[in-house]
This record gives structure tokens, sequence and C-alpha cells, in this order.
């Protein structure tokens, strides 16, 4: 009987310990990345957008929204910053990732310019994972691919449903951009009904619905949407049918009439200059065809909207939403590409299921897309590198709820925030490799007190764009270019006025700072150099 007892009480004392880890552990939030792919500053309802964006603008209403957050300017390099806490050429995505199409071209054959995240960088999964955290994926990889070691079940993350390129049909997986469960092999064959922004958000729920434990986890819901090829769901398309037959003119001049009254900008920044036709100057035929682009756009962000609405309720009813912290962002500004005034492909490419390549909006909307800034995807004017920030955290974020932060921070900033919250330390060495030390700011202080540490210098490169900014000033140029370009982003973020003649004292210090850095991060040399592939 003693024995009987005395087993008892161990068991019982077991079960106590692991149901006080259990809930000790979940005292740590749940943490949720939500990343927009080719978004624009503007095109959140919160942000000046005339799209109805409810869901994203409620958790910007609760939560804290950044105005002058930046990304790397394009999509791989910002996914490889955003998920280690690292300058991308640190990564090895100083370019752009390897595709299937072409898996070398992205390799110069030099440690900043792989393709691929390399074993000197930990991913926010990989450090979580070791923290007690699971760990689910959704959506676009595009950080390596070319062999398995390179997928996300191998970079720390537990579950994983979605793509390894850039980028797929909306409407149903593409030749060599198929869908990727977990470790095997990518098909072609969508479940029915499918439509890719629906499909990644639903996977995340169905993740999070199926942990067993009470463990904490990080979900990284990496969507391709709105990034081109023009495709979304009839329905939602009809509710923007003829909006934009006004034109890019009067849409972008309501955009920023409204950033002005919820005080995003400021009114002597004014627009930055077009460089497209007038809207008075286009075809009948130009404007219908590219009123009709626009609103498939907007149907895209409309349903990615809706997405996060469905997720939020998902967490909402399962009643750990009021233990999550979400942050919500886009991967770079909006993309002119192929650099066309009207979007890329014939019309009758667009919607169309079986198509992919650059079907796109075109300049005149990606303007919009960016106001008030000048420039777009790639480069590293405002426009280009100018992102949407939202951190929600229900509870917790109260003095600053509702507000815009105009603190300058970027993607390196998302690890160190990440790990600041979940009580986890940035390793040395893992898995026997060196990593490269963090190189972020944690901005959990400025989310709970609206002031925290700052950068004193920030730094970017992408192609050959360069760009620098100590305080107020932003330097930007080619880096073939003999001279830099001066910004005062306090009286100019638009960009308008080159003032480096005026201050060649700064400009000199900008550009040491800037060699320095690019001597130091892997950015210079680059290498080979092989073919650029775009996508």
């Amino acid at each position: 009987m003693k024995a009987i007892l005395r087993a008892c009480l161990v068991l019982g004392l077991t079960a106590s310990w692991h149901l006080a880890s259990a809930q000790k552990g979940q005292q740590k939030p749940n943490i949720i990345i939500i990343l927009a792919d080719d978004m624009g500053y503007s095109d959140l309802g919160c942000y000046g957008s005339e799209i109805p964006t409810p869901n994203i603008d409620a958790l910007g209403a609760q939560g804290i929204k950044l105005s002058q957050f930046y990304n790397t300017a394009r999509c791989c390099p910002s996914r490889a910053s955003l998920l280690t806490g690292l300058h991308p050429h640190q990564t090895g995505v100083g370019h752009m990732a390897e595709e299937l199409e072409n898996p070398t071209a992205s390799d110069w054959g030099i440690d900043g310019y792989k393709g691929y995240l390399n074993k000197n960088c930990v991913t926010i999964a990989e450090v979580l994972k070791q923290s007690g955290y699971h760990t689910y994926m959704t959506g676009k990889w595009h950080v390596g691919m070319a062999t398995p070691d390179r997928w996300p079940l191998q970079r720390g993350f537990e579950q994983f449903t979605g793509i390894l390129p850039g980028g797929s049909s909306h409407l149903k997986p593409f030749p060599l951009r198929g869908i990727v469960y977990g470790n095997n092999p990518p098909v072609y064959d969508a479940p029915k009904g499918y439509y890719d922004t629906d499909f990644y958000t639903d996977n995340a729920i169905k993740f999070i619905n199926e942990q067993k434990d009470t463990k904490p986890f990080f979900l990284y819901l990496a969507h391709t949407a709105p990034h081109w090829p023009l495709q979304a769901k009839q329905a939602d398309i009809d509710k923007f049918m003829h909006k934009y037959d006004i034109g890019w003119d009067s849409v972008r001049q309501e955009r920023w009439r409204k950033q002005l009254a919820m005080g995003l900008v400021k009114k002597e920044w004014g627009l930055s200059k077009q460089d497209m036709r007038p809207w008075n100057e286009l075809t009948a035929q130009e404007k219908k065809d590219v009123s009709y682009r626009m609103a498939i756009y907007a149907a895209q962000v409309y349903c990615l909207d809706y997405n996060v609405g469905k997720l939020v309720k998902s967490l909402k009813d399962s009643g750990k939403l009021k233990n999550t912290f979400i942050m919500f962002l886009s991967d770079n500004g909006a993309a002119a590409e192929p650099g066309l005034e009207l979007g890329g492909k014939p019309m009758s490419e667009v919607n169309n299921p079986d198509k992919f390549w650059a079907v796109s909006y075109g300049k005149g909307w990606a303007n919009v897309s960016n106001t008030p800034f000048r420039r777009y995807k790639i480069e590293t004017y405002e426009g280009g590198m100018s992102a949407p920030f939202i951190a929600y955290w229900p509870g917790v974020i109260k003095s600053q709820a509702g507000k815009f932060n105009s603190t300058p921070h970027y993607l390196i900033d998302i690890m160190p925030t990440v790990l600041d919250i979940a009580g986890a330390k940035y390793p040395k060495v893992y898995n026997g490799n060196t990593i490269y030390p963090n190189q972020g700011i944690s901005m959990k202080p400025l989310f709970l007190n609206g002031k925290g540490e700052q950068h004193d210098y920030m730094y970017w490169e992408h192609e050959d764009n360069c760009a620098i900014r100590h305080g107020k000033w932003k330097g930007v140029k080619r880096l073939d270019a003999k001279q830099w370009e001066l910004y005062d982003l306090d009286s100019d973020r638009t960009e308008q006025f080159n003032v480096a003649a005026q201050h060649a004292d700064i400009v000199k210090d900008l550009d040491a700072h800037w060699i320095a850095w690019a001597n130091s991060h892997n950015v210079l040399p680059k290498g080979n150099r092989k073919q650029v592939y775009k996508n």
C-alpha cells in the first residue's frame, strides 16, 4: 500500500510539475509575423488608402503604427534580414535568392552573394524553437531552395506549407513553383477553390488549432499578395470595378489628403513628382484597361485583409489572442515592374490563372501605392523601402495604442524585438557554426512607452542602389555614381530637394560610414557578378 501511495504521490507531483511547466511556458506570448509582398506604403486604410482594410486597421487602432519603418527594397533580401536580424549580405542573400529556373544566377562566388541563407546566421524559428516555442510557417520562403537543407524545416520551422521561390500564380500552382508540404517535393494539384492568400491563412490556422500542448507558438505567415500576377477572386474584383475610373491623379491626391488628416505626413513635404502621364492624357481604352488592373490589385489587398481578420478571429475564438503578439508589414515598396506606365503584359494575361511573369499594374498605380513618396521597389528612395508597420499586443500595448510613432527602425530590428518579447537569447554559436552578432535594436520599449534606443546610422544596398541615414539626413546614390544625393527627411521626406552641395561635410561623413559598413558586412566586394536574375 505504501508503495502504491508513493507511486501515486510521484505521479501526482510529476503531473503537477508538467502542468506548472506548461502554464509557465504559456506565459510567453505567441508571436506572429504577417508579411505582405510588394504592398506600398499607402495601400492600407490606416495609412491613407481607399481600399477597405478594416481588420488590419483594427490591429493598428489597438496597437502601434510606425511611420518610418524601412525594409530592404526587395522581397528576398527583406526576408533574409527579417528572419535573421542581419543585413542581407551577411546572410548570403545580398542580391536575389536562387530560383529553380536558374539556380546559380544569384551565386556570385562570394559570401555576400550566394543566393541562400548561410550557416553563419540563425533564423527566428531556430532560436525560438530552442526556447520552447512551436514554429510554423506558411506562404513564401524565397531565401534558398536548390537543396533541401535550405528549406524551412531545416531552418527551424516544425511545419511548413507554401512555395519555396519568389512567387507563382495566385490561382493555381505554376510549373516549377508548386506547393510544398513540409519536406515533400512540390506538387501542382491545388485544392478546389484554391486562392493562395486563403490557402496560406487556412493552413496557418490549421497548424495552430492542431497543436496539442500549451507551449507558445511562432507563426511566420509570408503572403505573396499583392505581388504580381494580377489575379483575384471575381467576387472581390466586383467590389472595385470602375472605382478607379477617376484615375491615378485623383486617387493619389485623396490618399495624400487622408494622410495629412491623420498626421502621417507633413504638408511641407508635398507630393513627389510623377513620372507618368496625367490621367487625362490617356486614351479611353487605356483608362479602361488600367482601371481594371488597379481593381484587381485592390481586390488582392482586400483579400489579404480579410484573411488577417480570419486569423485573428480564430485566435480570439480559441482564447489565444489575448496572449499573442502580432506584427504586420510589407517586404518592399510598390512594384513598377517591368517599368511600364500601363503595366506589364497584355490584358489577355490579366487574371489568367496560367500566366505569371510581370502581369502587373504599372508605374501609374505603383506611384499611388507609394503615396507620397518617390520611386519604387528595388530602389533606395523612400518609395522603394518605406513600409507600413503595425505591432499589436492586446493588454500590453496601452499608452501607444492607435498612435503613429516616427522613430526610424528597419528589418534588422525584428529579430531582437521578438527575442526580447519571448525571453530568448541570441546565440554566438549554432550547430557548431559561429553566428554573426545581431545587428538590430529591440523595439519593445518603443511599443510599450513610445521611446527606445535608436540607430545612429542606418544602411542599405540592393542592386547597386545605396542609402544611408543618420538622424534626419539621408544619402542616396548608385554605387558607381561619383556623388551622393542628400535629403533632409524632416523637411523633405519626399526627396525632392537634393541639398548635397550645401552640406559637403555631412556627405563626407555619410560616405565614410557607408563604405566602412559595406566593406565589413559582405556588401563589397561583389564577386564575379553573374547575370542578374530578376523576379
